[in-house]
């Protein structure tokens, strides 16, 4: 074991736990004042739930040995996870038991990102049921298939900390819970607009922290690998943030600070899958592409009927998407001693980052919505109407997130509507 490797092992597994958290001040602060505790309880049950369940169950589906689809049970109840690098199926120079720590945050963060397109209509209990079955039956197949030895990486598919495991995993999710739940009781006729833009700001800004640990902790040591997953983590979201910027310019004058947050999410997602694979420069053009199909995307989910709430979809599934394929695309050996993408000589790799994004998207989506309609059977998917129309945080849980003064809310009221032609508000991870 190399002392170095474990205690930057045990930083970044603290840093992306952190990301929840963050994840639940991010999504707390784009929703109405009356839904904010619901909204960020959303992502800290996740902390629970989920969390035992990798311990128990997760851990060992996902990452211990097996077949080409799942692991066996030769971890379950962390049987076999000791203080030692010895058992796990990677080589590690770190105790096993840490390494399942690391793995047990991402599974974490990504069944909570998806509550982000569910928000201010969902019942709590179905969504606690979704996302602790969902963890096991979604989540750890997929990571299985790509980072535990499976089908996928046989094929030579790579995503080195979650393009296609997490993101597009949860974009799927996202988009497949927004259609089965379905909109809001007043969708069209009410704005959800961020009613603490600051909280969204400060998310956004402890993401970004969290995600130094998230990419570069994917290296698994102290490394030059490790120095060069950091230095992309901080170029890729910078470009984004400027093409962004520069698109709300053009477009509408004004660059938003939700517009900032967003931005910043998304190149964080689109570097994930690439973070030890590409040079720097090319982390720059990676995050200045990525941030056009997000941007537009928004756009065009706010002229339609789906009420994908806080845009799950266009800032996960699109960006993690468009990571995955210029993965294949920018890869460069010389940088990171494992493979070429088409630009270096290898126009194969496009095509299996494809294969595995579309196994994602495919496996992601039906299961999700075979999960939905099985909760749905014994209790309903959504509040009642007059739950949302209290809000949920009062008939979920039986508290507010702001005091009341003389029965009007002690913060200024939002708008009835979003001003017309201005893009809906995004979340993350």
């Amino acid at each position: 074991m190399n002392q170095a490797d474990t205690a930057w092992m045990m930083i970044s597994t603290a840093l992306v736990l952190l990301m929840t958290p963050a994840l639940a001040f991010f999504y707390g602060g784009l929703v109405r004042s009356k839904n904010a505790l619901n909204t960020m309880m959303m992502s800290f049950i996740s902390l629970g739930f989920v969390g035992v369940l990798w311990a128990l169950i997760g851990y060992s589906l996902a990452l211990s040995p097996g077949s080409d689809w799942l692991g066996d049970l030769s971890f379950a109840f962390l049987n076999n996870v000791g203080l030692s690098e010895k058992g796990a199926i990677v080589t590690l120079t770190i105790p096993h038991m840490l390494y399942m720590a690391f793995q047990a945050t991402f599974c974490i963060i990504t069944a909570a990102l998806i509550s982000g397109a569910i928000v201010e209509r969902m019942n709590f209990k179905a969504y606690l049921l979704f996302i602790s079955a969902w963890s096991v039956i979604v989540y750890a197949p997929l990571a299985h298939w790509v980072w535990g030895g499976g089908f996928l990486a046989d094929m030579g598919a790579w995503d080195f900390a979650g393009g296609t495991v997490v993101h597009v995993n949860a974009g799927v999710a996202a988009l497949v819970a927004a259609m089965v739940v379905g909109k809001r009781s007043d969708y069209g006729s009410s704005g959800l607009l961020p009613h603490n833009v600051p909280t969204v700001l400060l998310g956004a800004g402890l993401l970004w922290f969290g995600w130094f640990g998230f990419n570069a902790g994917s290296a698994v040591a102290a490394s030059p690998i490790a120095g060069l997953a950091f230095v992309t983590t901080m170029l890729a979201p910078a470009a984004t943030l400027v093409v962004w910027t520069i698109l709300d310019l053009a477009r509408t004058g004004r660059p938003s600070a939700v517009g900032c947050a967003t931005a910043i999410v998304v190149g964080l997602v689109a570097i994930t899958p690439a973070a030890g694979f590409v040079s720097p420069m090319n982390a720059l053009l990676l995050g200045a592409i990525a941030a056009v199909p997000s941007y537009f995307g928004l756009i065009v989910r706010a002229r339609t009927t789906l009420d994908d709430s806080l845009d799950v979809v266009a800032a996960h599934g699109l960006g993690g998407t468009v990571g995955a394929l210029l993965t294949g695309v920018l890869a460069e050996k010389s940088i990171n001693g494992v493979f070429d993408g088409a630009l270096y000589g290898n126009p194969a790799q496009l095509g299996i980052q494809a294969m595995a994004v579309g196994t994602a998207i495919v496996y992601s989506g039906v299961a999700s919505f075979a999960l939905l309609k099985l909760i749905g059977l014994f209790m309903p998917l959504r509040a009642t109407v007059s739950e949302e129309v209290s809000g949920l945080d009062l008939t979920m849980h039986g508290e507010e997130a702001y005091m009341h003064i003389g029965g009007m809310e002690a913060i200024t009221p939002e708008p009835a509507s979003r001003p017309s032609g201005s893009p809906s508000p995004v979340p993350v991870r």
